[in-house]
């Protein structure tokens, strides 16, 4: 491949599967993205030796990662939340050749990601409030798991902060919420907003409908949402209490981080739930704050759903990190 020098490479690692990417002039090459099932790989290099090699690419501008789990403080390193590698940039510098390395939090890289995307890349869920063009955003991902980042803009560079905030404990407003915490105590000692705001959140929240009608059932998240659109009782039933804690948890990421310029869903799990939102009461539990309901209509949400933006979000990290220099 020509010019390398102006190419960085990009990956976005999640727990099943790795997409890898190159980038030119932080532009990420729709052309050039692959995708690897980590299973049977022993390593992040293992896959990223593999893409170079496929391609003939040597030496690199940068490379930027976007993992699923917790990045150290100085940035050089991370550990998989749902996955057992080590994430190294020295190790990454080693199999790119590249000049330059990056690693995010798979959410930092989303946040990036915004004014990025392609037209028609998001969609409306609440209209909210015009706000000011360096307005706070947020994004927030449900997929194998649960995350949010804060996006802040200050004198022409962005800033998305890094949080483990799925670890967090899930909302209870009621003792239907209650019971559904003690539930998922009983499993897992802890009931965090992750247990119960993710593909195998929602297996477990299907789970306590079942028990709470009787006989406790599991079934795969994927079996759930079919039974959803074939409009089974328990399967809606459990769709309407997972639409209604993540308004809840939305509600209270939008109060803490204030995000007038806009909230962003992101993820598989949070398109795979976007037709459901509005008729499950989703903006109901996101506004219902008390005397600051009036105030949460002035946020709009969004969907992401293009399956990418982590990519675009790490070539436009590059590009910002190189104007600095």
């Amino acid at each position: 491949m020509n010019d390398q020098t102006r190419l960085s490479l990009l990956a976005d690692i999640g727990g099943t599967n790795t997409r890898v990417a190159l980038a030119e002039g932080g532009r990420l090459r729709p052309e050039t993205i692959a995708r690897f099932t980590n299973a049977g790989r022993a390593s992040l290099e293992e896959v990223l030796a593999e893409y170079c090699a496929a391609r003939e690419i040597g030496a690199l501008a940068g490379a930027c990662v976007a993992v699923a789990g917790p990045v150290a403080v100085d940035g050089s390193s991370a550990v998989m939340t749902n996955l057992d590698w080590q994430i190294r940039a020295e190790r990454i510098a080693e199999v790119t050749g590249a000049g330059r390395v990056a690693i995010l939090n798979d959410l930092q890289a989303q946040g990036y990601a915004l004014g990025h995307l392609a037209p028609g890349a998001t969609r409306v869920i609440l209209p909210g409030a015009p706000a000011p063009r360096a307005a706070g955003q947020l994004v927030i991902g449900l997929g194998t798991g649960f995350n949010a980042a804060p996006v802040h803009e200050a004198h022409g560079l962005r800033f998305v902060a890094a949080s483990e905030c799925g670890h967090i404990s899930m909302p209870v407003q009621n003792a239907r919420d209650m019971a559904l915490m003690h539930y998922v105590q009983g499993k897992h000692l802890f009931a965090s907003v992750e247990h119960v705001l993710s593909g195998r959140g929602f297996e477990r929240v299907y789970g306590f409908v079942t028990a709470e009608a009787g006989t406790e059932t599991l079934r795969a998240a994927a079996e759930i949402m079919a039974g959803l659109e074939a409009g089974e009782a328990l399967a809606q039933s459990a769709g309407r209490l997972f639409v209604r804690m993540l308004g809840m948890t939305a509600g209270d990421l939008a109060l803490v981080h204030l995000p007038f310029g806009g909230i962003y869903l992101c993820g598989g799990v949070a398109r795979a739930f976007t037709p459901w939102l509005e008729r499950f009461g989703f903006a109901e539990a996101f506004h219902a704050k008390g005397r600051f309901s009036e105030m949460m209509e002035k946020f709009p949400i969004s969907v992401i759903e293009d399956d990418y933006a982590a990519l675009t979000g790490c070539a436009a990290h590059l590009e910002t990190l190189a104007a600095r220099k």
